[in-house]
This record gives structure tokens, C-alpha cells and sequence, in this order.
């Protein structure tokens, strides 16, 4: 059976919540971190659970909506990303870099599906 590529955007949005929680038990547990931590896993967690609403939406005003908030919240999670990146030394900072950069990803996929649902 054939994977549609919604079903692809919303395994990797999955794959990608996985792997920064697995990075952020990796985290010295200082006070920051918790906190950074905490808004970090709402908003990732937020950009794929508003991607799998947009495809069961109603209609294209709301499908759009929650397409939008997918997009915001992936913003923010770039930023909380971007935060635990600069408050941290990382002796090899390749991994939070590949969290960061398939983030960026993301928020260019997400924006390339608004842009084009917003000239129909």
C-alpha cells in the first residue's frame, strides 16, 4: 500500500518530536534547560498535531487555519531550539544543529503548502 504524502509529513513531523525529546534527556537539568525544554516539546508537539487536523479538516478555510498554526508553531519551535542551542556548551553541537536545520525544513515545507492552498 502506498504511503500518501500526507502520511509522510506527518510520520517525519512524529519522527522529529521523537528524536528532540531523546535530545533533551540528554540535557544537564538546570533550570533553563527544564523551561526551554518544556515550550520546546509543546510547540514541536503542536506543529504535527495541527498538521494531522489540517487533514481531516472541514474545509479549506479551516484546513488553512490549522495549517498556519503548524507553520507558528514551528517557528517557535526553532526558537526554543536556537535557546537551549546558545545556553548550552556542546562539546560536538552536530546533533541540536540537524534538530535545528530539519525544523528550518519544516517551516519551508509547511509554508510551501499554505502558499500554494492560499492561491486556489
Amino acid at each position: 500500500m502506498a504511503v500518501s504524502k500526507y502520511q509522510e509529513l506527518e510520520d517525519r513531523t512524529l519522527k522529529f518530536a521523537i528524536s528532540v525529546r531523546k535530545f533533551i534527556k540528554k540535557l544537564p537539568r538546570d533550570i533553563g534547560n527544564i523551561e526551554d525544554s518544556k515550550q520546546v516539546v509543546r510547540s514541536l508537539g503542536s506543529v504535527g498535531a495541527n498538521y494531522i487536523e489540517a487533514n481531516e479538516s472541514l474545509g479549506d478555510k479551516d484546513k488553512l487555519m490549522r495549517l498556519r498554526i503548524s507553520r507558528k508553531e514551528c517557528k517557535e519551535t526553532i526558537f526554543w531550539l536556537k535557546c537551549i542551542k546558545a545556553s548550552n556548551d556542546f562539546s560536538d553541537d552536530h546533533e541540536i544543529g540537524l534538530l535545528i536545520r530539519e525544523s528550518e525544513e519544516l517551516l519551508k515545507i509547511l509554508s510551501s503548502i499554505i502558499d500554494r492552498l492560499s492561491r486556489k
